[in-house]
């Protein structure tokens, strides 16, 4: 029995080696395609084991620092880095500036023909998650959490040198309660209680399904639902201190109901619906049961459609064993393209009881409940690669892709901004509008400020 348990021993660690080899060899391709590309895909290329030990910081980050915005992105890999004056945009993606290196000037004025703005760079790193809060705007980073005060350029940064999160890539920020929740790649869900400047963190010890979280989300009868890389949890009532209170919901545990352990994205629909995002398709939760709806079901466009139109290349499946196996799963094994319209990577609600969802290469696609649309270039997106959707007060559905942001407007059409707008660069992440009128929009390697026209 001890050399059965010994022989268990060396086989376990063997395969946890192999394991974190491959990961690293997957993390290294991830990152040069992102500075290849501009743009790191959104999390697909992302692999866990490098994320748990933030294999992919290159420098100690520097400790809290509360201050004006230096000019030196040393420092502004802690907070943003931008210049004294706006810069204006020729329509190239703005170069990705490191650490130590001054950031690019532009013109003074900051001016394009569409309105006013300035550029905050963040370095190699994405931004994918921003939210903003009266005066604050806080920005969701590879290298923490940045909280940014509009009113007097002041910033602050949360990360793990200074102890308030347990990883430094961030997926997603945003309100809790009257708590600001974090989801990090590696280190859970933690929340920050403002008013005491305490930060408390959820992990799997405590009922996380995974260590990886995409999104947070309460709903209207107070339960808070959670995206993780290993399935869903909700915590009923919303009391996160109670471990008899959370629940995880798999695709083992809802008999297929979950298509996809792989949760993306939530988005609240009417009457207590709840969807999500997966690497599998589309699920619903409603009334305590599930159903879901995948690319045979109508999500995304054909890729006889789109094939022609997908200049943006970064596979999954062409680094990944687990990507590449799931297309084989899913049908899709003769694509060798960035293509597969069952990654649906962001979600919205329409507010009408349907949703938006934003695909890998297949476009947005939208469910009123009944039928399924698929929107692509050919109905005026920039790409079919959708990042980011983003529904404002107005109802206005905004759409982040790898070429630029569109606004879809009362007729259907699209109006479409890109660096030559203002924007720091073309894949576009994340996105929030502060309670002077600016949007604020994330890419690979800083933020746009855009300011409302006067």
């Amino acid at each position: 029995m001890r050399t059965r348990k010994r022989s268990n021993g060396v086989q376990t660690q063997w395969k946890n080696m192999v394991f974190v080899g491959v990961a690293l060899a997957i993390a290294v391709v991830s990152y040069l395609i992102g500075r290849q590309q501009g743009t790191h895909t959104q999390a697909v290329l992302e692999d866990k084991a490098v994320a748990k030990g933030d294999a992919g910081t290159t420098k100690p980050l520097s400790p809290l620092m509360r201050g004006r915005n230096p000019l030196s992105p040393e420092d502004g890999a802690m907070g943003f880095a931008h210049p004294a004056t706006a810069g204006q945009n020729t329509g190239a993606t703005p170069p990705s500036t490191g650490q130590g290196q001054a950031p690019v000037l532009g013109d003074p004025k900051g001016e394009t023909a569409k309105g006013k703005f300035t550029h905050f760079r963040v370095g190699n790193r994405n931004v994918k998650s921003m939210f903003a809060q009266e005066d604050y705007v806080w920005v969701g980073t590879s290298s923490g959490v940045i909280r940014y005060d509009v009113t007097n350029d002041d910033y602050r940064l949360f990360d793990v040198r200074n102890g308030s999160l347990l990883a430094n890539g961030v997926f997603h920020v945003g309100p809790l309660g009257k708590s600001i929740v974090v989801g990090t790649y590696g280190g859970g869900m933690s929340l920050y209680d403002q008013e005491k400047e305490k930060w408390t963190s959820f992990n799997i010890p405590q009922g996380l399904a995974d260590a990886f979280v995409y999104d947070v989300m309460k709903v209207a009868n107070g339960d808070v639902w959670i995206a993780t890389w290993s399935g869903a949890n909700r915590i009923v009532g919303g009391t996160l201190p109670d471990p008899s209170q959370w629940r995880t919901y798999t695709v083992e545990n809802t008999q297929g109901g979950l298509p996809n352990d792989w949760v993306y994205g939530l988005a609240e629909g009417l009457n207590g619906d709840v969807w999500l995002a997966t690497e599998g398709g589309l699920a619903l939760f409603r009334n305590d049961q599930w159903k879901h709806w995948t690319h045979a079901d109508g999500v995304g466009a054909p890729y006889e459609q789109v094939k022609g139109q997908n200049v943006f290349d970064s596979d999954p499946g062409a680094v990944s064993s687990h990507h590449a196996r799931q297309k084989e799963e899913q049908g899709l094994g003769h694509v060798k393209t960035a293509y597969n319209p069952n990654y649906i990577i962001s979600l919205e609600s329409d507010g009408k009881g349907g949703v938006w969802c934003g695909t890998w290469g297949a476009g947005l696609a939208h469910f009123d409940g009944e039928k399924w649309t698929n929107l692509t270039k050919d109905n005026g997106l920039p790409s079919n690669h959708i990042f980011m959707l983003h529904r404002d007060e107005k109802g206005r559905l905004w759409v982040g892709t790898s070429a630029g942001l569109a606004l879809r407007q009362d007729d259907g059409s699209f109006t479409v901004n890109t660096t030559a707008d203002g924007l720091f660069s073309n894949n576009v992440f994340s996105m929030t509008f502060s309670q002077d009128g600016s949007q604020w929009v994330g890419s690979y390697g800083g933020v746009a400020r855009i300011y409302p026209k006067q």
